[in-house]
């Protein structure tokens, strides 16, 4: 007979629920009603994208900005930058997490947006930028909700940041051009430079990132470790979730109008935007577990794999097509399915944790010496 020596994956869950504040455990309700509450503000005042337009630094826009730097600082300020020396022998990691992200990634979403969108060019050219756009910023969020691995998601994301500026132009030119020259479709030509992309990742990751190495070792140097892991950081992790949100109110508002107005093709591209997302989270996160991964490393390749750049995707979008074009409406539609769906998704990797890592130190909620003794 099988016996336990800790509470099953049910009570376990439950109990990491019970634990959650408030704002952690109805996030998916506070998604819902900053999409909803955006969407109103841009129906209602569509005046709103054209400050918002005004509102720019080259191509980023500044409330955006501002949303993203408030939502991933917390996050990044709570990075053991200390332990990032013990990650030199994760070669491997390193490996299947770039073959995920810039092989396998990028051909899913082309083929997917080929595949629904065969007939609207423009949607189906949005959907390859979101594709190309790799997340350097949510993907810590959905990580620590998940229970990742921080140190592995901070270095990982640090890559995907590297291989964005060299790439994405690049794959560009081949999605866009190349692959639609072989099926005698309509090409399509995006205006990014290396430099634009390194500036995004640049305000996008480098400010936070710098922020949160200098609070980090500046406090735990004034008041230590642990009152700085078990008070501060916690406390100042609250906040990124109010950044979430904001973030997500502004996104919306921004095309609200278009969202009210084309619920067809928001559908539309919404559905392959849909499938990618639940493919690419399956596909990374069995391919983690069939290699030997521990949970917590195949939580966070499975969400840098499965989440995508859409700060990145809607300069890129605006900047070469224009911010009323269909290709920006596609972009902005990316987050609209991305951030529910990968809200479902840490319920779905933590139910996964207590299925598939019966033991494992590294799930959340699992006990020291939790482990299952065979028949």
């Amino acid at each position: 007979m099988t016996t336990r020596t800790a509470a099953g994956p049910a009570a376990q869950t439950g109990a990491i629920f019970q634990r959650l504040s408030v704002l952690d455990r109805l996030l998916p309700l506070w998604i819902f009603v900053a999409m909803g509450v955006g969407v109103l503000l841009g129906k209602a005042l569509p005046e709103i994208q054209d400050t918002f337009d005004r509102l720019q630094i080259g191509t980023v826009s500044l409330p955006i900005a501002v949303g993203l730097l408030w939502m991933m600082y917390p996050v990044l300020a709570k990075v053991k930058y200390e332990e990032l020396g013990r990650l030199r022998g994760k070669g491997r990691l390193f490996g299947v997490s770039i073959l995920q992200n810039w092989l396998i990634g990028p051909a899913l979403m082309a083929a997917l947006a080929w595949l629904f969108l065969s007939d609207m060019p423009e949607y189906r050219t949005g959907l390859v930028i979101v594709g190309l756009a790799r997340c350097i910023a949510m993907v810590l969020i959905w990580n620590m909700l998940a229970g990742g691995n921080s140190e592995d998601c901070a270095v990982l994301v640090a890559l995907n940041s590297v291989f964005q500026i060299v790439m994405y132009s690049p794959l560009a030119y081949f999605y866009l051009t190349v692959v639609p020259k072989l099926f005698g479709a309509d090409t399509a030509e995006v205006g990014v430079t290396m430099g634009d992309i390194a500036k995004s990742v640049l305000i996008f990751l480098g400010i936070p990132l710098a922020a949160g190495v200098i609070t980090r070792f500046t406090l735990i140097h004034r008041r230590g470790r642990e009152w700085y892991d078990s008070e501060f950081a916690p406390r100042l992790g609250r906040t990124a979730i109010v950044g979430l949100l904001f973030t997500v109110v502004v996104m919306f508002s921004m095309q609200g109008k278009e969202i009210v107005d084309r619920p067809v093709d928001v559908l539309r591209i919404a559905i392959p935007l849909l499938a990618y997302f639940g493919l690419m989270f399956t596909l990374s996160f069995f391919l983690s577990q069939r290699l030997g991964f521990k949970y917590d490393e195949s939580a966070t390749l499975s969400f840098t794999a499965a989440s995508n750049n859409f700060e990145l995707a809607i300069a890129v979008a605006v900047g070469s097509f224009g911010i009323a074009s269909k290709q920006a409406l596609a972009t902005v539609v990316g987050p609209l399915a991305e951030v529910p769906v990968l809200i479902g998704l840490v319920y779905i990797a933590l139910w996964l944790g207590h299925r598939f890592y019966r033991g494992d130190p590294t799930v959340p909620g699992a006990l020291p010496g939790a482990s299952v003794r065979p028949d």
